[in-house]
């Protein structure tokens, strides 16, 4: 009971709430926010380091916009671990932070550092209890967006986010948080669309083209590409269900390739090849393509 000593020796109040048997992560914050009295909400792991001034600091932020979910930008330990991920969630603009959302790094404000106004939890609803392996703060993101929610982030280090291995966050299944963002594309993002094009003629490309709904399979006019060995050729994808093609698609180059692009390609992995080519064509994020990587 190491901190009830050091909360006593503060005179700081506390309460302590505890079980016989995990229900996951959804229903401890569940729980915790539950008893809990206070206007705003600061959701802090138990293996991560909370700079001094963070609460001063997301308070400030979040008193001036009730509506927002505040989080703040992190240092990794150890140093080295994640720093693809690292480099990414600290350095998405305010833009970003509403548009790169369908990645699979996931919510771009990180759960460690969320901060916000309790009326931002209750009009939420809570998160999710469906238990181990369930990426319970994706799916509260995505609903705090949907509910015409804000996102702020404050631009300091004001957490160290632990890495171990048998960290809660490990458990969700990249395929489970894939369907869940491809979902909401096919619900948020395509309907607004006519016909668009899917940058990665490989595997990930296919795996979107297969998963589609048949309307928005048929709003699919092609595959973009920087393979030599793929462009100028086209491809055809099978259904073993129903023994028949499904779609027949070329493959065009990149520059070849008309907006609005769904891009399945991972970010920070091609020493800036591929951002540099994806700058090169002068498009608008948001309007002209969207990660989903």
């Amino acid at each position: 009971m190491k901190w009830k000593q050091i909360f006593n020796l503060k005179d700081v109040s506390y309460k302590i709430l505890g079980g016989n048997i995990s229900n996951g992560v959804g229903a401890a914050k569940n729980r915790a926010v539950e008893i809990s009295t206070g206007q705003f909400l600061c959701f802090q792991d138990i293996d991560d380091v909370m700079n001094p001034l963070r609460i001063s600091l997301q308070w400030e932020a979040a008193k001036s916009n009730t509506n927002a979910l505040i989080g703040s930008n992190i240092v990794r330990w150890p140093e080295n671990s994640t720093p693809r991920y690292v480099r990414w969630v600290n350095s998405l603009t305010d833009n970003q932070l509403k548009l790169q959302i369908y990645t699979s790094f996931g919510p771009t404000l990180l759960m460690p550092t969320w901060f916000c106004h309790r009326s931002v939890y209750d009009k939420v609803g809570g998160f999710v209890e469906t238990g181990h392996g369930t990426p319970e703060d994706l799916i509260f993101f995505y609903k705090h967006l949907d509910a015409g929610g804000d996102l702020i982030r404050v631009d300091q280090a004001l957490v160290v986010y632990v890495y171990h291995e048998d960290a809660a966050t490990f458990s969700v299944k990249r395929e489970m948080i894939w369907k869940i963002q491809l979902e909401r594309l096919q619900q948020c993002v395509m309907p607004s669309w006519k016909e668009f094009t899917i940058w990665n003629a490989g595997k990930r490309g296919r795996k979107v083209v297969r998963s589609l709904n048949p309307n928005n399979l048929n709003k699919v006019a092609a595959f973009c590409d920087i393979d030599k060995n793929k462009i100028g050729r086209d491809i055809e994808l099978y259904c073993p269900i129903k023994r028949e093609v499904i779609v027949k698609l070329p493959v065009l180059h990149f520059t070849e390739a008309k907006p609005p692009l769904l891009i399945c390609v991972k970010l920070d992995l091609t020493a800036g090849e591929f951002e540099k080519n994806l700058s090169s064509l002068n498009l608008t994020e948001g309007i002209d393509y969207v990660l989903f990587s």
